[in-house]
C-alpha cells in the first residue's frame, strides 16, 4: 500500500470514528430538523439524578421542540417526585411538556405529571391517589413466639421511632400524622398552582383517592382522552412543527437490568428485616408512601 492510500485510509478511519462518536452522543439519532422528545417514567420512582439531568439537556438542546413524559408508575419517593416535578417546571419555561399516562400514573407518578402544560390520559388509566401512606410493620409478636428477643441502643430519644420491634406508641402515632399532613399539603399546593383547582374540586383530591382517566378530567387533573399518539400530535402542535413530527426516544436509565438488583436489593446486603419491609411496601397500588426500614425512615410517594 503506497503512503497516500495509506493516509487515505486513516482519514477514513478518523472520520468513521468521529461520526461514531457522534452518533452515540445524539443517543443513536443521527436525523437532523426540529424534533419531540419522549421521555418515559415507569415503575416505582426511587431516584431522579438521571431524569432531572437528561431533563436539563434537552432544555439546552435546539433541536428538541417537545418533550413527551411517559408515564406509568404507580409513585415512590417523596424527594425524587418533588425534583422530577421541579425539573418538569423549569422545562415547561422554554418548551412544551406534554405528559401521556399510561396504565397507572398515581400518587408520585401524577405528581411528575401535573407540572407538564397538558396532561392527556386513557379514560382507564388510573390516577389522582394525592395523599401519603406510611407503612409500619410490628414484627414483636413474631419475635416472641420465635423466642427471638430484640435490642436498640439509640442515642436520642426519637431515633427508634417506628421501629419494627415494637409497636408504636400514642406520641410517635401524632408525629408521623404530622408529618404525613404537612406532606400532602405540599403535595396539594402542587396540584393546586398547576391544576387551578376549585374549592370543590380540592376537597375531593384531598381525600387520595383513585380516579380513572374520564374521572380525573371531569374533575380537573387531566385536560385530554388519548394516547401516547395524542400525546405527540399535541407537543408538535404546540411547538409548531409541520407535518410528520420526528419523535426521539430519551432513555433515562441506561445501567444494566442487573444493577439495580445488586444496589438495591436489602435482602441480598444481609438486612433481611429491612429487605421483608421493603418487599411488602413495594406494591403496584398507587399512593405515597413513607415505607420504614431498620435503616431508618424514608418518605415516599409510591
Amino acid at each position: 500500500m503506497t503512503s497516500r492510500a495509506s493516509r487515505r485510509l486513516l482519514l477514513v478511519l478518523a472520520v468513521s470514528a468521529a461520526l461514531g462518536l457522534a452518533l452515540a452522543a445524539r443517543g443513536g439519532d443521527f436525523t437532523f430538523g426540529p424534533r419531540i422528545a419522549l421521555v418515559p417514567l415507569s415503575g416505582e420512582i426511587k431516584e431522579s439524578d438521571a431524569f432531572v439531568e437528561r431533563l436539563e439537556t434537552l432544555a439546552r438542546d435546539d433541536r428538541i421542540k417537545a418533550v413527551v413524559l411517559r408515564i406509568d408508575s404507580p409513585g415512590g419517593a417523596v424527594g425524587p417526585s418533588q425534583e422530577m416535578y421541579t425539573a418538569v417546571r423549569a422545562l415547561s419555561q422554554s418548551k412544551p411538556v406534554i405528559a401521556s399516562l399510561g396504565s397507572v400514573a398515581a400518587s408520585g407518578g401524577y405528581y411528575v405529571a401535573c407540572a407538564a402544560d397538558i396532561v392527556v390520559a386513557n379514560p382507564g388509566t388510573l390516577t389522582g391517589s394525592v395523599g401519603v401512606i406510611i407503612p409500619v410493620i410490628d414484627v414483636a409478636g413474631l419475635l416472641d413466639k420465635l423466642g427471638v428477643k430484640a435490642e436498640m441502643l439509640t442515642a436520642g430519644k426519637r431515633k427508634a421511632m417506628g421501629s419494627s420491634f415494637r409497636a408504636l406508641s400514642a406520641e410517635e402515632r401524632t408525629i408521623f400524622q404530622s408529618m404525613l399532613d404537612d406532606i400532602q399539603e405540599q403535595f396539594l399546593d402542587a396540584v393546586t398552582e398547576t391544576r387551578k383547582l376549585t374549592p370543590a374540586q380540592l376537597s375531593d383530591v384531598r381525600t387520595a383517592r383513585i380516579y380513572t382517566g374520564e374521572q380525573a378530567m371531569k374533575i380537573g387533573l387531566v385536560d385530554e382522552m388519548g394516547g401516547l399518539e395524542d400525546a405527540v400530535r399535541i407537543a408538535a402542535e404546540r411547538a409548531g412543527i409541520k407535518g410528520e413530527p420526528r419523535v426521539q426516544r430519551i432513555e433515562v436509565d441506561d445501567r444494566p437490568w442487573w444493577w439495580a438488583l445488586v444496589a438495591e436489593s436489602r435482602v441480598a446486603s444481609g438486612n433481611l428485616l429491612g429487605g421483608i419491609a421493603s418487599l411488602l411496601g413495594s406494591s403496584r397500588e398507587p399512593q405515597l408512601r413513607l415505607p420504614l426500614a431498620l435503616d431508618g425512615a424514608r418518605a415516599e410517594l409510591p
